[in-house]
């Protein structure tokens, strides 16, 4: 026979593509091959088929005629309608009577003819609509069908061997993709359409789950089919490469080629239809996932990062060699990650040069090949440590004498990872290399870290969170027995880089003592080890179960510190002055580093991301939006404790030595004897208010030494305030009396005071109101005072009055209470 007579005539489908119903027909009827030969029950047969033709066809004009009747009555009613309505309106006669408008006929038409004509027209207009969709949907639904027949009747076999690319077969391969191609683009129409129907008429559900359900049938069949026939092009292009070991030894592998690169014309071709074939359906399927994902309330699913399909099939044949290599090496983990990279670094230019327009011709926006490609290998690089190390060092951590070489092991671990996704971040970077080291990782980017092993494994977090802290804590625990680290020093002393980010303020303007400074890098480095990971949440949680832990031990720490020194009234113990003062730097160091951090975007993210986690808001406060909210607050209230107790000190010690001077009553109604406080100022001192003098100024001048700038100034302010009250307070209850000179006496001994905080603020007497109110009453006439008692006796509201002579602060009987202790002469 001519081999052109019998490749006209169609072949006969395969046995595999058959329905169940139509492969149980045949094996009924024609059980051996005899049944073929014989006439008789060939005649039966065909009779029999002839016979259930013709009432199947029976039955389709039947239900096709009621189907149109119904059709046609629906019309003859509508039409119906529509002569009653006009017959009503010529009846009428609106354009001639005045009153046609109002009658009893005109509203019958216009509440129940119209809004019925109405409903009708409606419901005739939704049915059309949903038959030409119907209808429209089983016309694409049979193109996807014939296209996808088509395809999965072609079989692969050799398709893909170099002897048979100028073959028929080849002529098939290309037959077979442009079919393909109507499939897919049958099923992106079919979902246009579904979409509109899911936005426009979310009533016909029925009509969109039955073809749903055909769609997922077609595409359960054709997608193995065209992963096949991928895989055997790969095959045939000799993807992958032999991972060849050089002679130096097993950390060292040879240059890889790159099939992919050496393609030939004819194989090009094949393979950028396959791979321009393959992204179309995974964007095809993309779709349909966000379609339902939108519309049926499905369980929302990570599309933050997802890889591509050709990728990954480039991927998982190399997979399996490398894995190969990494069983051997268990126990020395950095030759996975080096073997890892090399094979990522090798090819990485041939994915970007080769894949990318092949993305671009397939139209995925925002996809790149270069990332794709290293996002594959760190998964797959994942996986393993996953299933076959990390697994092994979680088991062996819970073994008690295990748990120091777990530790270890785990660390090192650690550090290789953190190291490797730096270099994979860095081969993304390649024409920005320069950001490579200082920028963090953001975007899709963070996807790419083998960290991410941590985000599925909350155990396994919390494993290394320990691991971490024990590690900061022995650390943080060799220098806290330094004493040294607990001196101020003028100098800063250069233990951590100038670059960190948080030495953006130096350490000496806080005057804060080397293990703050020692403290805050241990844990901004346990901060910086975590960056990489790719889930917000899962960063937060770390950092809480370390540095936020860590935080909490080392305020603890310092409360501890604090309550073991004891400040003495007498002043003499110089050392315990300086070590409170470090205490405070600290605190304060500590807040303003903690409160910077907590400003950075990234800690904005992870406090964002517990409280949608449903993490407990203990008040709602606006401060409660910062990370570290209790840790600063915290901070807060022991820096403000320990200000509060050395001011306590100073005026408990001032109250004491200047108990005499305030306590008797005939101090200034005589004249006293002076001592010269300074030669060049005519300024002289009460010798009982020497000392206290003395003792403040020393204080001051030792705090002012040792203290932050900003602790100090609230430190100074308060001890004068608390004076101003003191003294004033004393004044008036003791009811002191006042000669002229005895005015003069306490203004100059209130000019001394005032002249003590003179070195820290230009007109330090503005923190002494209440004293000078005194002294403007003091230096009143005698007229006056007699005018302002009189006022302020008999005038109920004497607050207006106090005001009109500048007094604020005194309270009326204060006031007069000073009045009544002048003495005038004469």
């Amino acid at each position: 026979m001519d081999p052109s007579s019998s490749s006209s005539l169609p072949r006969l489908p395969n046995v595999a593509d058959l329905a169940p119903q139509h492969a149980a027909f045949l094996d009924q009827h024609f059980q051996t091959k005899r049944d073929l030969s014989y006439e008789s029950s060939n005649l039966f047969l065909s009779a029999s088929l002839s016979q259930q033709c013709s009432e199947l066809e029976s039955l389709f004009l039947l239900h096709a005629s009621k189907r149109t009747v119904s059709w046609i009555s629906r019309s003859f009613r509508a039409k119906s309608s529509l002569q009653q309505l006009s017959l009503g309106l010529r009846n009428l006669s609106l354009r001639t009577s005045p009153h046609g408008i109002g009658s009893k006929s005109f509203r019958r038409v216009l509440t129940e003819e119209i809004p019925r004509l109405a409903y009708e027209m409606n419901r005739i207009e939704s049915l059309r609509c949903y038959l030409e969709t119907a209808v429209q949907l089983e016309a694409l639904v049979g193109d996807l069908e014939d296209a996808s027949l088509f395809v999965m009747s072609c079989h692969t076999g050799n398709m893909f061997k170099l002897k048979l690319l100028n073959s028929p077969i080849s002529e098939d391969a290309g037959r077979k993709h442009h079919k393909l191609l109507q499939a897919i683009k049958a099923m992106n129409d079919i979902e246009e359409v579904l979409i509109g129907v899911e936005k426009f008429h979310p009533q016909w559900y029925c009509l969109l789950k039955s073809v749903d359900t055909r769609v997922d049938k077609i595409l359960s069949a054709l997608r193995p089919q065209i992963f096949a026939d991928h895989r055997a092009l790969l095959v045939s292009l000799g993807w992958p490469p032999k991972l060849l070991l050089s002679n130096s030894g097993n950390d060292h592998i040879s240059d890889l080629p790159n099939p992919l690169v050496l393609m030939q014309e004819d194989k090009r071709r094949n393979f950028s239809r396959s791979f321009i074939a393959l992204c179309a359906l995974q964007h095809l399927q993309k779709r349909r996932e966000e379609r339902q994902l939108n519309n049926n309330n499905l369980i929302e699913i990570d599309t933050h990062y997802k890889q591509l399909w050709a990728i990954d099939e480039l991927v998982s044949p190399i997979a399996s060699r490398m894995e190969y290599h990494f069983t051997k090496w268990s126990e020395q983990p950095e030759y996975m990650f080096a073997l890892a990279y090399k094979v990522t670094r090798d090819f990485i230019a041939g994915i970007d040069g080769v894949l990318q327009p092949l993305i671009d011709k397939a139209r995925l926006v925002s996809c790149s090949a270069k990332e794709a490609w290293v996002s594959a290998v760190v998964q797959m690089l994942s996986g393993f440590l996953e299933k076959n190390v990390f697994s092994l060092l979680a088991e062996r951590y819970n073994v008690k004498h295990l748990k120091p070489n777990v530790s270890c092991s785990w660390l090192h671990l650690v550090d290789l990872t953190i190291a490797f996704d730096k270099k994979m971040q860095s081969l993304l970077n390649l024409e920005t290399c320069f950001l490579a080291v200082s920028e963090s990782f953001e975007g899709q980017s963070r996807g790419v870290s083998v960290l991410s092993i941590f985000c599925n494994r909350p155990d396994w977090l919390k494993i290394w969170a320990k691991i971490e802290f024990k590690n900061a804590w022995k650390k943080l625990n060799t220098e806290l027995k330094e004493e040294k680290s607990w001196v101020i020093s003028k100098i800063c002393k250069p233990g951590i880089d100038n670059n960190q980010e948080y030495l953006l303020l130096a350490v000496e303007d806080n005057k804060a003592p080397p293990i703050a400074e020692f403290f805050l890098k241990i844990i901004w480095d346990i901060i910086e080890r975590c960056k990489t990971m790719p889930s917000i949440l899962s960063r937060a949680q770390f950092i809480r179960f370390t540095a936020g832990r860590l935080l909490w031990y080392f305020f603890k720490l310092l409360l501890f510190q604090f309550k073991a020194m004891e400040l003495r009234l007498d002043n003499s113990d110089n050392v315990a002055i300086v070590r409170m003062c470090g205490l405070i730097n600290a605190a304060r160091y500590i807040w303003i580093k903690l409160q910077e951090w907590s400003d950075a975007i990234e800690f904005l993210e992870m406090k964002i991301a517990e409280n949608d986690a449903g993490k407990p808001i203990q008040d709602h406060a606006m401060d409660n939006s910062c990370f570290f909210n209790e840790e600063i607050r915290s901070l807060s209230e022991m820096e403000t404790n320990w200000l509060v107790e050395i001011i306590a000190v100073v005026l408990r010690q001032f109250e004491m030595l200047s108990w005499e001077y305030v306590q008797n009553d005939d101090s200034f109604k005589d004249n006293q004897d002076y001592t010269n406080l300074r030669e060049d100022v005519d300024l002289v001192v009460s010798h009982d208010f020497v000392e206290a003098l003395d003792a403040l100024k020393s204080w001051l001048q030792t705090v002012k030494i040792n203290l932050n700038r900003k602790d100090f100034l609230d430190l100074w302010r308060s001890i004068a305030e608390g004076l101003d009250h003191y003294i004033s307070c004393s004044i008036v209850r003791n009811e002191v009396w006042f000669s002229k000179v005895g005015a003069n006496q306490f203004e100059a001994d209130i000019q001394a005071l005032i002249f003590i905080f003179q070195p820290y603020c230009v007109r330090p007497q503005a923190f002494f109101p209440c004293i000078g109110e005194i002294l403007k009453l003091l230096k009143l006439k005698k007229e006056e005072v007699k005018l302002m008692q009189t006022l302020l006796s008999n005038n109920e509201n004497g607050f207006e009055c106090l005001h009109l002579y500048g007094i604020s602060n005194l309270s009326v009987n204060q006031v007069l209470q000073v009045l009544r202790c002048k003495i005038w002469v004469g």
